[in-house]
């Protein structure tokens, strides 16, 4: 079952899973409204304009995912996923005059049920709704960010060469001048991760979770071989790694045009770019002798601008802090510029790397969860 969460202007909070907590003496809880798609909406009393607790309740015997809109617009003012029988949820929102619906889907696909409109007298304000995204909002943004993989391939292609010559040709040094490039380029491509399948694992992939770690057989790709070029590992065992490596990639760039990337993935790896980030290159773990993790941690970024540049005509409207991720990338830049490694870090400076990170973290979330598509109607 998916996670719960909860849109409430265009921010995205945990929903209490489970069953309503008993109350404790002299609480008071609002009446429950009916949260299934039996009786979707129905039981909504003293609706009023301002601050104020909804407690949903699903009394039907399938889960449900309940939305609170506005029927003209569709804009949603609170959403809760997978409300299974029995569990109550509560929401906290300030609501102004308007009419609003509730929305129930299940989980078996089914066409979602509308409940009774419900008018609330009052100036309009309150809560921002978001106007849902659809299947189609996201088709234009994925088609470019295609079109800018395809191209990163090119050059991917291009850099591994060179590594490739160097290692060939017994010149380490060249070649642990060519690795960074070359992997960057790679790491640039972050959203297209799950459209490339295996060949992630065999181009990008670390040793974790191998049984002989870095000398498992099945440990190759860039990381193997800047394990080898930095642990003093010959030329000549090194380039079956590079030719490999070689092969991948050229193997990668003939698969893709047969792919088809996701739309509903781009929105959800603008976030997920910057979380491998923070746990992998900020931390050191992807680190296998060359401490270059900030540079790629750099990459990361530029990445995330090219998704966040695809899918900003669809955000802009529905999310209004997105000027906000621009200032916290461009501050991400300046603390990472002239930096590589981890480990030369102050501990000021990687302090305030960390915060940008986990604050750029926090504003991109809701990109992933407005930029979800969902149906309107």
């Amino acid at each position: 079952m998916r996670a719960p969460f909860l849109i409430i202007g265009a921010a995205l909070l945990l929903a209490a899973a489970g069953d309503a907590r008993p109350k404790t003496a002299g609480a008071s809880l609002p009446a429950a409204i009916e949260a299934s798609v039996t009786g979707c909406g129905t039981g909504w009393s003293h609706p009023h304009a301002g601050t104020q607790v909804l407690s949903l309740r699903n009394d039907g015997a399938t889960a449900a995912d309940v939305m609170l809109i506005d029927p003209a617009t569709g804009a949603v003012f609170a959403e809760f996923e997978g409300m299974g029988p029995g569990v109550t949820r509560q929401a906290r929102l300030a609501l102004g005059g308007g009419t609003y619906v509730f929305r129930c889907g299940d989980d078996g696909g089914g066409d979602p049920v509308t409940g009774p409109p419900t008018r609330i007298s009052g100036p309009p304000g309150g809560s921002a709704g978001v106007v849902p995204v659809t299947s189609e909002d996201l088709y234009a943004p994925a088609k470019s960010y295609t079109t800018y993989v395809s191209a990163g391939l090119d050059r991917l292609i291009a850099r591994t060469k060179t590594l490739r010559k160097a290692v060939d040709g017994g010149d380490l040094d060249a070649a642990r001048s060519a690795w960074t490039p070359a992997h960057v380029s790679y790491e640039r491509l972050g959203a297209a991760y799950g459209t490339f399948g295996d060949f992630d694992g065999a181009i990008n992939g670390g040793p974790a979770g191998l049984p002989k770690g870095v000398h498992d057989p099945d440990f190759t790709g860039f990381h193997r071989l800047e394990y080898g070029l930095w642990h003093g590992q010959s030329a000549s065992s090194l380039r079956p790694v590079a030719d490999r490596l070689d092969h991948d990639v050229h193997a990668l760039k003939d698969d893709f045009p047969k792919e088809r990337m996701d739309p509903a993935d781009l929105p959800l790896r603008a976030h997920e770019i910057l979380e491998n980030t923070l746990q992998f290159q900020l931390t050191g773990h992807a680190d296998q002798g060359s401490g270059t993790t900030l540079k790629t941690a750099a990459a990361n970024i530029e990445g995330t601008r090219e998704v966040l540049g695809v899918l900003r005509p669809v955000i802009r409207p529905r999310y209004a802090r997105l000027p906000e991720i621009d200032t916290w990338l461009d501050r991400m830049d300046g603390l990472l510029k002239g930096r590589s490694s981890v480990e030369k870090l102050s501990t000021t400076e990687r302090e305030g790397l960390n915060g940008a990170a986990g604050q750029l973290l926090e504003l991109l979330a809701p990109v992933a969860t407005i930029g979800e598509p969902r149906r309107t109607s």
